[in-house]
């Protein structure tokens, strides 16, 4: 599941030419290494927990940031729903914890 959305959020960067390719995306969007991305797909892994928040609190930023611009006021709605599918995962995982 985070995998599906982190994919979608790559998927919508490149078609938009706000990434070039999965190490951009990997260092600036999910705040880890270049070699993040290629490293998930060669061993089946999902992304960690921090890569997604990392994601959707970047996501949010950037909407507000493209918000600024009325002409591209879509753009920003769609950031901001990615970002929200992100923190949805983060927050479901958080509720998982036992509380003691």
């Amino acid at each position: 599941m985070k995998k599906n959305v982190i994919l979608e959020v790559l998927g919508y960067l490149k078609d938009k030419g706000i990434v070039a390719g999965e190490s951009e995306f990997s260092e600036f969007w999910l705040g880890h290494s270049e070699g993040y991305m290629r490293k998930l797909r060669s061993t089946q892994s999902e992304p960690s927990m921090g890569a997604v928040a990392i994601c959707a609190s970047r996501l949010q930023q950037a909407s507000h940031f493209i918000r600024q611009s009325p002409s591209h006021a879509h753009v920003a709605d769609q950031f901001l729903a990615l970002s929200q599918r992100c923190q949805e995962i983060v927050n479901a995982d958080a509720a998982e914890l036992e509380l003691v």
